[in-house]
């Protein structure tokens, strides 16, 4: 790459491109701080709902059991009753200019279960309650670690772009600085023998 040539408005470049690195490796070091303590939170979060999510199925699992003893084998009737959920959708929320997903669930005016009571029990009611509450965790915990591959993917790019300014683009900055300013020091010298030589001469 060819060198900028030793000029004072080459020097006065290079320092404002100096200055616009270090803002933005400041700003990059705050935007990775602030998506790193975003996603500790976040991974504390997926810990607790994936806990909660055993907890749930298992005991939605039991009820099922149950279910199905006391409805003598009819509670896949009951359960082909239930309709499809197709009330999902995605609203998003910036972090840092991440664009981080919020998954909406409409609520269902339904209070009940959606089957009829002819062939069913107390039991596949539960059961259905208890799938329902596996369902809207199963929904947070997608969202949270979605949530969180992004951040993740956002703050490698951050530490990447960050190393390159700090590693990088300053060094070189500064090496320009220091070698224009060399320069111009340099010419200043030669400047002042030369004035110094001609008042001699014309003086002598």
């Amino acid at each position: 790459m060819a060198q900028t040539a030793p000029t004072k408005g080459a020097l006065t470049a290079a320092k404002h491109s100096h200055a616009l690195a270090e803002t933005g490796y400041e700003l990059m070091d705050r935007k990775r701080n602030i998506l790193v303590r975003e996603i500790m939170s976040l991974m504390d979060e997926a810990e607790r709902l994936q806990s909660e999510i055993d907890d749930a199925f298992a005991e939605a699992y039991a009820s099922m059991r149950l279910a199905e003893i006391s409805t003598g084998g009819c509670a896949e009737e009951g359960a082909a009753g239930v309709p499809i959920d197709d009330s999902v959708s995605l609203r998003y929320r910036s972090v840092m200019g991440v664009e981080l997903p919020y998954v909406y669930a409409e609520e269902s005016e339904i209070s009940g279960p959606p089957y009829g009571l002819a062939f069913t029990s107390s039991d596949l009611d539960d059961a259905y309650f208890k799938f329902q509450e596996v369902k809207g965790l199963i929904r947070d915990l997608a969202q949270t670690e979605n949530c969180i591959y992004r951040l993740a993917y956002a703050i490698k790019k951050a530490q990447k772009r960050a190393n390159a300014l700090k590693n990088i683009v300053l060094p070189g900055l500064d090496a320009d600085i220091a070698r224009i300013t060399d320069a111009l020091e340099e010419k200043e010298r030669e400047e002042f023998v030369r004035l110094k030589v001609i008042k001699n001469r014309n003086t002598g």
